[in-house]
């Protein structure tokens, strides 16, 4: 919520563990779940996983942190030493991970995929497998097409697999592309799924073998995109539609029969929101407002400014696995979307908050975006 206290709790408890780690283990288990759930979201991502080494039981709370903090906070550690995190996280945290961090616009990073799936490979056979079920077929066959090639046993007589070609079903023989790449951990995920999801390591290797790579990216970014409009993040076309041109005199208008605070269904954050400045002269003219309205109607104008920010990061292209992007999108939103209100306001000589009943917010931001298109530029 926007008005939810400020988590003391984390830094005391941090600051506990300095000289008792019991004591604070302790102290944080004695917090509801959903206590431990926030305090973890609402810690500096660099200390999260001093924070997250006293818990009881984060097989419970680990699997209930938004996507993208999960996601924030492995990179803060350091995927090298995040596999008991990704121990414990689901087959929806894992996926999001890949679709946030595993990418470089409309292609997969290779070095983001090899360490996403060498800490799953660091987890155990169980994340391992669980996180392989989850990700996009076509994702994994772009992962093995970078680092093998694959043959199938032929059945003509004299027929000699390539030379350095392992086999783990004397079917399909597979060696590294490059003298200097280590297929142990290729060995270990395809035994995973051989001795686990046979028909699974089936179609992936037949799919290394035949499918075209072009493709296959294009399936793979198919799915992508998919799931990151269900967490809020349009596509980057869609999203530059808030900077669009407004003429003059359509600067000043309020859109007819418009209700964008009207209650509505709401997605699932993929982020944990950002705490609000706390004083009325520290905040802009776009959160004052929003703390002037009614219970319901901050619900949803908070969806709505985390939909605004989610296009924003999209059409700036920031780096949508960084912790820092989602503040920056909001204080962009923020700083002109008040903008907009503002003028809107002294346009129409309504109140501000009878403007954001009105006025969705990404028409706050197009209208402020264009009043200063040199500093609202992408």
């Amino acid at each position: 919520m926007l008005d939810r206290p400020a988590p003391h709790a984390a830094r005391q408890i941090l600051d506990l563990a300095r000289t008792d780690r019991d004591a604070a283990r302790r102290a944080l288990a004695e917090q509801p779940l959903d206590v431990q759930v926030e305090l973890v979201c609402e810690t500096p991502v660099a200390r999260r996983a001093a924070l997250l080494e006293l818990l009881a039981e984060p097989e419970r709370v680990i699997p209930l942190l938004p996507e993208a903090e999960l996601c924030f906070t492995v990179k803060a550690i350091g995927l090298e030493s995040a596999s008991w995190l990704l121990e414990h996280a689901t087959s929806e945290q894992l996926v999001a991970c890949l679709d946030l961090d595993g990418w470089e616009d409309a292609l997969p990073n290779r070095r983001s995929l090899d360490g996403w799936i060498g800490a799953l490979q660091e987890a155990g056979e169980e994340p391992l497998l669980r996180g392989l079920q989850a990700l996009d077929p076509e994702l994994l066959t772009l992962y093995l097409k970078a680092h093998v090639e694959v043959c199938l046993r032929s059945q003509d007589d004299g027929w000699q697999p390539p030379v350095g070609a392992d086999t783990l079903d004397g079917q399909f023989f597979f060696r590294a592309l490059s003298d200097g790449d280590d297929v142990a951990g290729i060995v270990a995920m395809l035994r995973t799924l051989f001795e686990n999801d046979y028909w699974s390591y089936f179609r992936l290797l037949q799919s290394v073998i035949w499918e075209l790579e072009p493709e296959v990216e294009e399936w793979a970014l198919r799915w992508r995109a998919g799931r990151l409009e269900d967490l809020g993040f349009p596509a980057w076309e869609e999203a530059m539609g808030i900077y669009r041109y407004l003429p003059p005199d359509e600067l000043g208008a309020l859109p007819p029969d418009v209700a964008p605070l009207a209650p509505a269904s709401r997605w699932q954050l993929p982020i944990w929101m950002p705490r609000l400045p706390a004083s009325a002269r520290e905040a802009s003219l776009l959160f004052r407002t929003i703390a002037a309205l009614e219970e319901e109607e901050r619900r949803t104008a908070f969806h709505a400014l985390v939909a605004l920010a989610n296009k924003i990061a999209v059409a700036d292209r920031l780096p949508l696995s960084d912790s820092e992007s989602t503040p920056r999108a909001i204080a962009k939103a923020a700083r002109f979307a008040s903008a907009g209100l503002d003028f809107l306001a002294s346009e129409s000589r309504l109140d501000p908050v009878e403007v954001l009943r009105r006025a969705p917010l990404d028409r706050l931001f197009r209208v402020g975006a264009n009043l200063d298109p040199a500093a609202a530029k992408p």
